[in-house]
């Protein structure tokens, strides 16, 4: 048998594959970024046949630079981003419009509105979430209501729904199956997390037909065969999960207490909560962890909107860089002294303040302030987003983690990692494989197939590449966060 795994990771700026071997190591990769479309202030789209053109490439070449056939692969797994938005047509697989990307807030007065009604609490108590655009439920009505003829359409049961996991199932077993996990599911505000399954109220609530839904699996299932077509023979595709919960995997935080950071386009801390769906009375979202053999482990989640695309603006917006690899090096020659705080709400603020108005500022600019200031206050952006997401959980109860597990593209930036090690006061582990997400879906796959046997199995294949602790004494830790809330305040919506 096999002891290759494709793991597919689409994200919101590109799509990845990578083969791991049956010890979780990563062997060959590929990338490709795909277009970001504005067209409006605050809404956010990507080409869903962009999404999966660069998919099918990404895979096509790790399995060139492999030298691999599809009789190689033992399994596929996919982990994408969560809740964008795609309804396509179930003969054909078109799109009926572009897929609304989970950073989009076009649906921010709706939202208000069934807030207004009096909808929250149902909302909360079913799905762990808090009514926001950024939930896949009312993306699906805004384009029923929105797209010519597609309400008629999908009542007639001519259409259906997907987040991107469902959507590159569905297109690469060429339309043979509509499904998806219930990590995925429990990010729609559409599933009821406690009974797992999709909830008749929301649906009338929405005015979403039940049968545009896909099918709620485990984890690890088999999800359908990858068509011959694609890559030259079939695969079986056994692993799904959102791009979060399969890092939580990843970094093997299989016990309650234990917590993730991933540092994306994104940033997102998830706390395993085990098997308590833990409530939280901070604007946290309660959420799944993961679901094996029918069990649940629930998660809390803080989601940050903009972590590594604030780099990304560095870049492509105000020229600053070139690559976001020099922001490590111009952090480290920052003036140490300066006052400026980015802070990045292009899109609104996410948890704890879920302000989905708020637009992004810089303050504290004087006559030193250079382009090594404004890309430090950047990353620095992204600490103390964490720390707000630490101090929420920390309100709820939580303990603090002594140490925090993270991984993504931006940690590869050692002077990242140490600053967030100071800014949380606490021990940050970066592990040897820092891409988790594409790692937690090759084990969830791997498990399907029998490549990993157990829990523990995967837990000692773990492995930190380096330390960080705190260097920072508390009288500066305190100061620099001070500043970071006042420059909140600023552009959080006055009510």
């Amino acid at each position: 048998m096999s002891e290759y795994i494709l793991a597919i990771d689409q994200g919101t700026t590109s799509s990845r594959a990578i083969v791991f071997d049956h010890k979780g190591r990563p062997l060959w990769s590929d990338q490709k970024e795909f277009r970001q479309i504005f067209p409006h202030d605050g809404w956010v789209e990507h080409s869903s046949d962009e999404i999966w053109q660069t998919t099918l490439e990404v895979c096509r070449g790790c399995l060139k630079k492999g030298h691999l056939s599809a009789s190689d692969v033992a399994a596929v797994g996919i982990t994408n981003q969560r809740e964008t938005t795609v309804v396509w047509d179930k003969v054909t697989g078109e799109p009926v419009y572009n897929a609304i990307v989970w950073q989009d807030r076009r649906t921010a007065d709706y939202c208000e509105q069934i807030r207004l009604e009096g909808h929250e609490q149902s909302i909360v108590d079913k799905t762990g979430l808090l009514i926001d655009p950024y939930f896949s439920a009312t993306k699906v009505r805004w384009i029923l209501e929105n797209v010519e003829g597609a309400r008629e359409r999908a009542e007639a049961g001519e259409l259906l729904f997907g987040t991107i996991d469902s959507f590159l199932l569905w297109r690469l077993t060429n339309g043979a199956s509509h499904k998806t996990d219930a990590t995925n599911a429990s990010r729609t505000m559409l599933f009821n997390i406690h009974e797992q399954c999709w909830d008749d109220e929301l649906l009338a609530l929405f005015d979403i037909p039940k049968a545009m839904l896909p099918e709620v699996m485990d984890c690890s299932a088999d999800f359908g065969l990858v068509d011959a077509s694609h890559f030259g023979g079939e695969i079986p595709v056994t692993g799904m999960a959102g791009d979060q919960q399969a890092a939580l995997f990843g970094q093997a935080c299989f016990e309650a207490g234990m917590a993730k950071s991933t540092y994306g386009t994104g940033c997102f801390l998830i706390l395993n909560t085990g098997d308590k769906a833990v409530k939280s009375e901070n604007r946290l979202l309660t959420t799944v962890g993961y679901r094996l053999n029918g069990k649940v482990t629930y998660a809390v989640e803080g989601s940050i909107f903009i972590a590594g695309a604030a780099v990304q603006w560095l870049r492509d917006g105000l020229r600053l860089i070139e690559h976001a690899r020099e922001t490590e090096e111009l952090a480290e020659n920052a003036n140490a002294e300066s006052v400026a705080y980015l802070v990045p709400a292009f899109t609104g603020l996410g948890a704890p303040y879920w302000d989905p108005n708020a637009r992004g500022a810089i303050f504290g600019l004087t006559r030193d302030t250079g382009i090594a200031e404004i890309v430090a206050a950047g990353l620095q952006s992204v600490c103390y987003q964490t720390k707000d997401l630490m101090l929420a959980m920390e309100a709820d109860g939580a303990a603090k983690p002594t140490t925090l597990r993270v991984d993504g593209g931006m940690v590869s930036n050692n002077w990242l990692v140490q600053f967030l090690s100071d800014v949380l006061d606490a021990k940050v582990e970066r592990p040897e494989v820092t891409e988790t997400t594409a790692l937690g879906v090759a084990y969830l796959a791997g498990m399907q197939v029998g490549l990993f046997e157990s829990l523990d199995q995967i837990r000692d294949l773990w492995y930190c590449e380096r330390s960080f602790d705190v260097q920072m004494d508390e009288a500066q830790r305190d100061k620099l966060y001070q500043g970071w809330l006042d420059a909140v305040e600023r552009v959080k919506t006055k009510s």
